[in-house]
């Protein structure tokens, strides 16, 4: 299978490097076009701060690309160039894959969702089969859209369980063993399309600086709370990957120093100890409370077995967060997960343990809330590594 031209992983540009520079500022166009309209380069640039050389030439480039389209016109008595964001008619498909479910996002290049589904899947599910059925159903959403597949740049897929950016495969330690020794490759067989796969959390970091009500955001951490503890970083407005794209392991942080022994190997980590299905155990088969959704219902109406599990865990997250905000001084740290409608029941657990770890100025000056994009995140994160790969073009 042929990629489409031009289409480069995030994660092979420096994130450092000119090129990341100039995809972030465009960016900053994009998302400057989307909330205000069509807008001379002269207002693009008080609206961003960037200066009217860095604009002319980045409009230059998405002009070329297609993605935005320019007019002479009269501003203030003087001609000046109109810049709109254009239909191309390009499709990138964001997809995140679950324990129980595969959501589906299809975007346009100005990041506007126009299709969105998610459907259930069995627990312990065959993976290509589970891949399968999400191909159907991308299929399913090109049809009833009226969308040409020629149409899709590619995919993003999330997975929840580290990735080797070399090769496109997942690595032992997934949350989902099934998909260990998956690949990229076997990904485009099936979906027909170029794929981009990215672990979950990194994506819904990324979401979170692109889609959510935290663009433009410089340094944040993003924590999932499932049944495996993730984190995303994005530094210097950059997602960080490290050397073979394995960071964010927070779950397998040693928190407990006599604790049990982790599934991957280590004793006391932090998913034996705060995970979801850690919780449920805790608070035993016979409470009734035998999911994530329970321990949510349950939590809201007070139940002091669950607040307390619940405090519990995130004071153990929360001083797992203080060892890496002592590291990377994150102005934000954002909470994700099923559990994330319990509000400050959650947080401030969190806080408290950062409050433990983290030196008194960093904890101070770091900001812990919610998700501003729920459960959607992930699948958002996916597309936009589609639509900034496109963007980047050929740099």
């Amino acid at each position: 299978m042929t990629a489409t031209p031009g289409l480069i992983p995030r994660g092979a540009r420096n994130p450092g490097s000119q090129g990341a520079l100039r995809h972030l500022n465009q960016e900053r166009l994009v998302e400057f076009l989307l909330a205000n309209g069509p807008s001379t380069q002269a207002e693009l640039a008080r609206g961003t701060g960037l200066s009217t050389a860095t604009v002319s030439n980045i409009v230059r480039d998405m002009a070329a690309k297609g993605v935005v389209s320019t007019s002479p016109v009269t501003s203030s008595g003087r001609r000046a160039l109109l810049v709109r964001l254009t239909d191309t008619g390009d499709i990138a498909v964001g997809v995140d894959f679950g324990r129980r479910h595969v959501r589906i996002v299809l975007s346009t290049l100005g990041y506007q969702v126009i299709a969105e589904e998610e459907v259930a899947l069995e627990p312990g599910y065959d993976v290509l089969g589970a891949v399968g059925e999400a191909a159907a159903l991308l299929d399913r959403m090109l049809i009833a859209g009226g969308y040409a597949r020629e149409s899709v740049l590619a995919v993003g897929v999330g997975i929840p369980g580290p990735i080797d950016r070399r090769t496109g495969t997942v690595l032992q330690g997934a949350i989902l063993p099934e998909w260990v020794g998956i690949t990229r490759r076997e990904l485009e067989d099936v979906f027909g399309f170029p794929v981009m796969v990215d672990n979950d959390a990194n994506l819904g970091a990324l979401a979170e600086v692109t889609w959510g009500a935290n663009r433009g955001q410089r340094n944040l951490i993003f924590v999932k709370i499932g049944t495996g503890i993730g984190a995303g970083l994005i530094l210097s407005g950059q997602p960080y990957y490290g050397f073979l794209g394995i960071t964010g392991e927070l779950g397998h942080t040693p928190v407990a120093e006599h604790g049990v022994i982790c599934r991957c190997g280590n004793r006391g980590c932090l998913e034996t100890v705060a995970s979801t299905s850690v919780m449920l155990e805790s608070l035993g088969r016979g409470s009734g409370t035998r999911t994530a959704a329970d321990i949510l219902r349950r939590g809201l109406e007070k139940d002091p077995a669950v607040l307390r599990v619940v405090s519990d865990a995130g004071t153990a997250v929360g001083q797992a967060i203080g060892n890496i905000a002592n590291v990377i001084n994150p102005e934000l740290v954002l909470i994700g997960g099923p559990l994330v409608g319990l509000g400050d029941a959650l947080l401030d657990p969190i806080r408290h343990g950062i409050r433990q770890n983290a030196i008194p100025i960093i904890a101070g000056t770091t900001t812990v809330r919610v998700s501003s994009l729920g459960d959607r995140a992930e699948s958002l994160g996916a597309a936009a590594i589609v639509i900034q790969g496109a963007l980047a073009g050929n740099e």
